[in-house]
């Protein structure tokens, strides 16, 4: 058998029991909509590498453009789709804008994925 090749069952036996469980615990569709497009977000390697900066400090679009070697204009795009997602948050100082993370729970959902991928 091929090692990409998915393995399936011989025959079809319905497992009501376990059905109803899954059922039971299954969120609904909006729900899981909302997590998929969350996910999403996850997905561009310029937003991580923003929410690592953020990880450290407080900073500014100035600061963050000169940390990844990015124009502000980009950097400023991928800022929007995460203060969206309510991943960033953003306060006025003068005349600048820092960004940091929202809450805790970002920084938990990429070290979970980096624990994730290194167990591989």
């Amino acid at each position: 058998m091929a090692v990409n090749e998915i393995e399936c069952c011989e025959t079809t036996e319905i497992h009501e029991d376990l059905l109803k469980i899954v059922n039971d615990k299954l969120p609904e569709e909006e729900e899981l909509y909302d997590l998929a497009e969350l996910f999403k977000v996850f997905g561009d390697s310029t937003r991580i590498r923003i929410l690592f900066v953020l990880f450290e400090a407080e900073v500014c679009v100035c600061d963050l453009a000169e940390a990844l070697n990015m124009t502000q204009s980009a950097i400023s795009h991928q800022l929007k789709i995460l203060k969206q997602n309510k991943l960033v948050k953003s306060r006025r100082e003068g005349k600048s804008i820092f960004y940091s993370l929202a809450d805790g729970h970002v920084r938990t959902i990429i070290d979970q994925g980096r624990e994730h991928i290194e167990e591989g």
